[in-house]
């Protein structure tokens, strides 16, 4: 029985680079960490140390740098295809490369004279995704985000699951549904207004968490999941990870006060966790572009 090197890749990870444009008294800046890694013909170091074909992951940190002096950043997908393209097309024992970039928001803060021109705060936790990965002349994006936390009031019940052995959850008809959604989705093509698509879909799974009225958090997801692929026909797939963030309704009766659906308990652990994809059935098949994307998205 043989051993044989697998399947391998190698880079420098989550070089966090600020970039300010300023091109103009009003600077623009753009915040991301980015992961560099490379797939090609590089058996050879695992073998015997030789490093004749190993681009340093200190030279993939510096391309960081460079590109973005040179092109500036743009979107992540724009920056993830450059840096790509960069490696790929430009050495020969590189066959494939795999770019992850994520964006962080900063919003201009607004001063008693109006916005400013170079001060900013950073806003939530909510951070824009996005992973290239590029084979010879294939290129996919996965674009997506995660921390975007959001929650209803009312508008969502839970009932009629098994009660089987060591069931103790109540049912309800009225309850909080909050969760975190972390969701990526993989376009078909490279021919994408990124920013637009991107607003777009962000916009349409707020629109779908807050507008259905939920019986579980899998049917809330699959209703995001649907709405979106029905309004981005360039997108082949959507797949979503989503802790259910459980509140629960307080118990004040010893001490003779009544609590209709007012007073919770937000809970931080254990949690629900949520997981599906959302696929066109039509689109071309995803063989290998979601390796080395984290978890299940």
């Amino acid at each position: 029985m043989g051993i044989a090197l697998g399947y391998n890749q190698y880079g420098k990870a989550e070089c966090h680079m600020v970039h300010v444009d300023r091109s103009t008294p009003v600077h623009q800046i753009t915040d991301v960490t980015v992961t560099s890694q490379l797939i090609g013909d590089f058996a050879e170091t695992f073998h015997t140390g030789a490093n004749d074909k190993v681009i340093a992951t200190d030279t993939q940190k510096n391309t960081v740098y460079a590109l973005a002096k040179q092109h500036g950043v743009g979107t992540p997908e724009t920056f993830g295809l450059l840096m790509a393209r960069y490696f790929v097309d430009g050495f020969d024992y590189v066959t494939g490369a795999r770019q992850e970039v994520n964006l962080d928001h900063w919003e201009r803060i607004t001063t008693s004279e109006g916005p400013h021109d170079h001060a900013f705060s950073r806003t939530g936790t909510e951070v824009r995704t996005c992973v290239v990965t590029k084979h010879g002349e294939s290129e996919t994006v996965i674009s997506g985000l995660s921390g975007l936390v959001v929650l209803k009031s009312t508008g969502s019940e839970f009932h009629g699951f098994p009660d089987v052995p060591y069931t103790s959850l109540v049912e309800t008809d009225d309850r909080i549904l909050a969760t975190a959604v972390s969701a990526r989705w993989r376009y078909i093509g490279t021919d994408v207004d990124w920013d637009k698509s991107f607003t777009s879909i962000r916009q349409i799974l707020l629109d779908k968490f807050a507008l259905t009225h939920s019986l579980s958090l899998q049917q809330t997801l699959y209703a995001m999941g649907e709405a979106a692929l029905e309004a981005h026909p360039e997108v082949a797939e959507i797949r979503f990870s989503m802790p259910n963030k459980h509140h629960f309704l307080v118990d004040l009766s010893k001490w003779g006060l009544e609590n209709p659906n007012e007073v919770w308990y937000a809970a931080d652990r254990p949690y629900g966790l949520i997981e599906a994809s959302v696929v066109r059935e039509e689109a071309p098949p995803a063989e290998g572009v979601w390796e080395g994307v984290k978890g299940f998205i």
